[in-house]
């Protein structure tokens, strides 16, 4: 959600103002990207992870205020709802082996987590919606104490003028109403952060694009909300729902602020020039800068307004500029989901980097065979069903694109994610340790979606359906501290 602001009330003269600075901010960032030498540099990659936070009895300890003071950790953030907590790894060079390097980052920063948490009988769990999560543990109290929180959540529900409607068909189908935003708080994703140069950007954001879907199907860990059995990465159609500003009647036309994108993009600055035009500002706080003087006098402009209102729209693939001390752009990949284990987030985020890395240069033709309309659907369609989705794949060859059982798909998208890695440096060795975690997972079906599944379904007989979510929520926990990869766990009882 980024970083705080100062104030949570705003004028409409506060609301113009922004508005043209973000304009300001769309053209100066225009000069910026095309200026020689410009973000230029190797790949590195990072990641942020989103934790939930459970007490003695698994059940959303919402105490993360308390945890973070305890750890002292500059690495942790807070997350919209009391119980979750952002920790971020530094980022690692693409070339060599950045997978260990980032998993040691994350470990150590959990460690220190857990052992902050403890004397509060509070525990870090890593997956994509805690399982034992129920309405009463949302609400208004559940949110962090924040400005930017609170004021973002009055300005979208503002907008769209009454609740949020949250549908989700699935096994177990959910249709409910909500006031705030803390549902959207429900959902913790693993972020991947990709350094990419303005001139490669568009090839590589459009490449991220496509090769989301088969990853995600892989990748699945969000089976359960509110106790309900639905999608295997549940979070994505909860995501674009709970924060979704449009009033029921624009919802047919208007474009969402939580969406896969609107189609393949031809400049690094046009992400930010799509947020502009589309989407109304909801944190309209303006600085001082003058980001147009500021880039004609050979300076590099902070942006606030612009990136602070492109904070606010949030594609699952996100343009991101950086103007500190080392100015770049980065691709922020959004989809995956917290857990199960540091190993399987490791292999999820170096098979999205590597298919990533290795489609970009093709992506004159995969555009041209792979409507970005489809490319949106296989992502759904990748979200809803895991590895048995149906994806449609492109081909040099017509009729394209062709359809493919995802987790087939995957087997043969492997070989392509290693030459994309090793083509960026990562040493071989890693990238096929990492990517043979990935292809066991697809071909078993042992996604930790389908293990939450199983296990809860073996420990819901003779149980309540609370009491064997909490019991599968500590075999889960169990199993991920052991660190073994989630197609290798066996089922409790």
């Amino acid at each position: 959600m980024g970083e705080e602001i100062g104030s949570e009330a705003f004028t409409e003269r506060d609301h113009r103002r922004f508005a043209e600075r973000c304009r300001e901010g769309v053209e100066a960032l225009g000069e910026l990207v095309r200026r020689p030498g410009f973000g230029a540099g190797p790949p590195s990659v990072g990641l942020e992870l989103e934790v939930g936070l459970v007490d003695a009895a698994a059940r959303p300890a919402p105490r993360n205020d308390a945890v973070m003071a305890a750890a002292a950790d500059g690495r942790l953030e807070l997350e919209l709802d009391r119980f979750n907590l952002e920790l971020n790894s530094s980022p690692a060079p693409l070339a060599g082996r950045p997978w260990s390097a980032l998993r040691a980052d994350l470990a150590d920063g959990l460690e220190r987590l857990a052992a902050a948490a403890a004397p509060l009988g509070v525990r870090p769990v890593t997956v994509g919606i805690l399982p034992t999560l129920a309405t009463g543990d949302l609400g208004e109290q559940a949110m962090s104490d924040s400005a930017r929180f609170r004021a973002l959540g009055r300005a979208l529900r503002g907008l769209r003028g009454g609740p949020f409607r949250i549908t989700i068909d699935g096994p177990e189908p959910l249709d409910v109403e909500w006031d705030d935003l803390t549902l959207e708080g429900a959902a913790t994703g693993l972020h991947v952060q990709l350094r990419v140069p303005p001139s490669a950007f568009p090839a590589v954001f459009n490449a991220a694009q496509a090769a989301i879907a088969p990853v995600l199907a892989a990748a699945g860990n969000s089976p359960i909300l509110l106790g309900r059995l639905l999608w295997d990465e549940t979070r994505i159609a909860l995501f674009g729902q709970a924060i979704d500003d449009r009033t029921p009647i624009s919802e047919s036309w208007r474009p969402s602020r939580a969406s896969f994108g609107h189609g393949w993009i031809a400049a690094p600055d046009e992400p930010f020039a799509e947020s502009v035009a589309l989407h109304v500002p909801v944190l309209p706080v303006v600085g001082d800068e003058d980001p147009l003087a500021v880039v004609r006098a050979g300076g590099v402009p902070a942006l606030d307004e612009l990136r602070l209102h492109h904070g606010t729209v949030w594609r699952w693939s996100r343009a991101v500029v950086h103007p500190g001390d080392d100015p770049h752009m980065r691709i922020e990949m959004r989809a995956l989901p917290a857990g199960p284990t540091l190993l399987d987030m490791a292999a999820n985020a170096a098979f999205l980097v590597g298919l990533t890395m290795a489609m970009a240069p093709q992506m004159g033709w995969i555009a041209r065979s792979l409507p970005f309309d489809l490319a949106r659907r296989n992502f759904y369609a990748a979200a809803r069903s895991g590895p048995g989705a149906m994806l449609l794949w492109p081909s040099k060859e017509a009729p394209s694109p062709r359809p493919w059982r995802a987790a087939e798909l995957v087997a043969r998208l492997l070989p392509v994610a290693r030459v994309g890695l090793t083509g960026c440096g990562v040493d071989p060795v890693e990238a096929d340790e990492l990517l043979a975690v990935v292809g066991e997972r697809a071909a078993s079906g042992g996604t930790g979606a389908a293990w939450q599944r199983r296990a809860l379904e073996r420990l819901g007989r003779g149980r309540s359906r609370a009491d064997a979510l909490a019991a599968m929520t500590e075999a889960y926990q169990e199993r991920s501290l052991a660190g073994a990869p989630v197609h290798a766990w066996d089922l409790p009882g």
